[in-house]
C-alpha cells in the first residue's frame, strides 16, 4: 500500500461534481504499477472558484490535472499556452506546468481515435453521424477530421445552438466537411452513416433503458457501419444493444476513457504508461458497480 508523504507528487481531476469520476482508479493503478511516488486526487471545484483553484494548484505545486465538466472551456483564459488540437476543439481536458505557467491540451481526440485506428478501414470515404452538439461532440468532430473522414454530420435539437456550433469552426478544412442538421433529419442521414456516434448522456446510469435513437431509427443503419457510444456505463448501453441487434460493430466509451487518461498521464510523467493496467482497473471497478 502506498504511503503518502510530504514528497508525494500531486495529480488530479478537477470538476463539479467530480465524486463519480473513475479517473482516480485508473491513474492510481498505473502509478502503483510504476512504483512512483505520485497520487491522483478528485478535486471538486465550483465554477465561481475556478480562478482561485487554478492559482492554488500552482501554490501547492500540483504537477498536472485533468479538467472535466463544467470547466473544459472556462479554463482556457487561465492558461498561458493551448495546444493546436485544444484550440480546434475549443476545450481543454489536460493541464500541466511548463516554465512556471499552466499549459493545456485535449486528449479526448486521441482517446476517441484510438479504437478506430486499430481497425483496417478506409476513412477517406467515411460519413460520420454525430448525435449531440455539446463539448464531447466537438472532440469527435476534430477527431474525425483528423482521421480524414469525407463528411461529418452533427445532429442537435436546438437550431440556434447548431448554428453556433458550425460557426465556431474556424478551421477551413473542418468546416468544409461539417454539416449541422436538426434531429428530424435522422431518417435521411442514418442510412448514409459509416460511423454513428452518440455524444449525448442519454442511456447513462441511472437512465439505462433510454437510447437517443428509436429501434425503428436504428434499423436504418447499414450493417457495415460502426456504432460508437461515448457512454461507458452500463456496458453495453441500450444504444449499443440496439446496434448489436442490427449486426453492427459496436464500441463503448470505456476505451476512450482509458486512452485519453493514458495520454494525459504520459504527458505528466514523461514516460510510457501501462494502458492495460488502467483498462483492467476500470473494468474491475465497473463490475463492482
Amino acid at each position: 500500500m502506498q504511503v503518502i508523504t510530504g514528497k508525494t507528487q500531486l495529480l488530479g481531476v478537477m470538476g463539479h461534481p467530480v465524486e463519480h469520476s473513475l479517473s482516480p482508479i485508473m491513474h492510481n493503478a498505473a502509478i502503483a504499477h510504476l512504483k512512483l511516488d505520485y497520487v491522483y486526487l478528485p478535486l471538486s471545484v465550483k465554477p465561481e472558484a475556478l480562478t482561485t483553484a487554478v492559482a492554488g494548484f500552482a501554490a501547492i505545486n500540483l504537477k498536472g490535472f485533468n479538467v472535466t465538466i463544467p470547466h473544459k472551456q472556462a479554463i482556457l483564459p487561465l492558461l498561458s499556452e493551448i495546444s493546436p488540437v485544444a484550440q480546434a476543439v475549443g476545450a481543454v481536458n489536460t493541464v500541466w506546468r511548463k516554465d512556471n505557467t499552466w499549459v493545456g491540451t485535449n486528449t479526448d481526440v486521441e482517446g476517441f481515435l484510438a479504437p478506430l485506428q486499430d481497425l483496417n478501414r478506409d476513412w477517406s470515404s467515411a460519413v460520420v453521424l454525430i448525435l449531440g452538439n455539446g463539448g464531447a461532440a466537438r472532440a469527435v468532430v476534430a477527431a474525425c477530421a483528423q482521421l480524414g473522414c469525407l463528411r461529418i454530420y452533427t445532429i442537435g435539437r436546438n437550431y440556434q445552438k447548431l448554428q453556433q456550433f458550425y460557426a465556431s469552426w474556424n478551421d477551413a478544412d473542418i468546416s468544409s466537411k461539417l454539416q449541422v442538421h436538426s434531429w428530424d433529419k435522422l431518417p435521411q442521414l442514418i442510412p448514409q452513416a459509416t460511423l454513428l456516434v452518440n455524444t449525448t448522456p442519454i442511456g447513462m446510469h441511472p437512465h439505462t433503458e433510454a437510447s437517443p435513437l428509436s429501434i425503428t431509427e436504428m434499423k436504418l443503419l447499414s450493417s457495415e457501419a460502426i456504432a460508437y457510444d461515448l457512454v461507458y456505463t452500463p456496458r453495453p448501453t441500450q444504444f449499443l444493444q440496439q446496434a448489436e441487434k442490427q449486426g453492427v460493430m459496436t464500441i463503448d466509451g470505456l476505451e476512450m476513457l482509458v486512452q485519453q487518461g493514458a495520454a494525459a498521464l504520459k504527458i505528466w510523467l514523461q514516460q510510457s504508461v501501462p494502458v492495460d493496467i488502467m483498462r483492467q482497473a476500470l473494468q474491475q471497478q465497473l463490475i463492482k458497480c
